[in-house]
């Protein structure tokens, strides 16, 4: 019931977003739309803006919504406000310096804890705590109780292999924040997947591929949620 709740909450906030858009784009057709508010809209210091507020909303990554509603808001001050001028350099510095310390937050306060296996390559962690930012690059995990974790791809993308894991017993939540940017995730073919990924400009799809006689382990459940917006992935088995 929760699930269903939250799938039709995504689908009307997407409906409404679209519907908005739509009626924007019209208005500015028509020329009923005042020059000066068309130009604060249609820039992509609102849509940064529009994209904190639908993480706030629908992502459990409350911090990176924070921090990408107040970009917005800070870069479309001057443009609400002419007057007041900001210097473009002070902009672009307070976004990567507000990354850095994102990326640093994450890693310092995660509970995420790992350790190599020299002998196989592998992360042995039963979370996964992911971030790529303006990069990206591939990891192997092994874990004998996965329960899921955090992914975040901004303007780059990662390739996370679970095909060694064996998933926890019960709903194991992988959340999902893909800007500009995704991510590739490959399970077991016995896994359980199901995914609840709300798409704005974006996807997040199911790739893997089973014979229909085959049997999935109805016990143990992956549930992948978040946001795409501009971006998206895939999940997806070897086989």
């Amino acid at each position: 019931m929760l699930k269903s709740e939250h799938s039709n909450s995504s689908k009307l906030l997407i409906g409404a977003v679209l519907i908005i858009i739509g009626v924007l784009f019209l208005l500015r057709s028509f020329y009923i739309l005042p020059f000066e508010v068309s130009h604060i809209i249609f820039s992509w210091r609102f849509i940064l803006f529009i994209i904190g507020v639908i993480m706030l909303v629908q992502s459990d990554n409350k911090i990176l919504g924070i921090m990408f509603t107040a970009i917005g808001g800070i870069l479309l001050f001057p443009k609400i406000f002419p007057d007041i001028e900001i210097d473009g350099k002070l902009i672009w510095g307070l976004i990567i310096i507000s990354l850095g310390i994102y990326i640093i937050f994450r890693s310092s306060g995660s509970k995420f804890h790992s350790k190599l296996d020299g002998s196989t390559g592998k992360l042995n962690r039963d979370y996964i705590d992911d971030v790529a930012i303006f990069g990206g690059g591939e990891k192997v995990i092994s874990s004998s109780s996965f329960k899921g974790g955090n992914i975040t791809a901004i303007f780059g993308g990662s390739e996370i292999d679970l095909s060694s894991c064996k998933l926890a017993e019960g709903n194991n939540v992988l959340n999902i924040t893909a800007i500009f940017g995704g991510s590739t995730i490959i399970v077991p073919r016995d896994w359980n997947v199901l995914l609840n990924v709300t798409p704005l400009f974006g996807g997040f799809s199911n790739k893997i591929r089973r014979e229909p006689t085959f049997v999935v382990d109805q016990s143990r459940t992956l549930i992948i949620k978040g946001v795409a917006i501009f971006g998206g992935g895939e999940v997806k088995s070897y086989y």
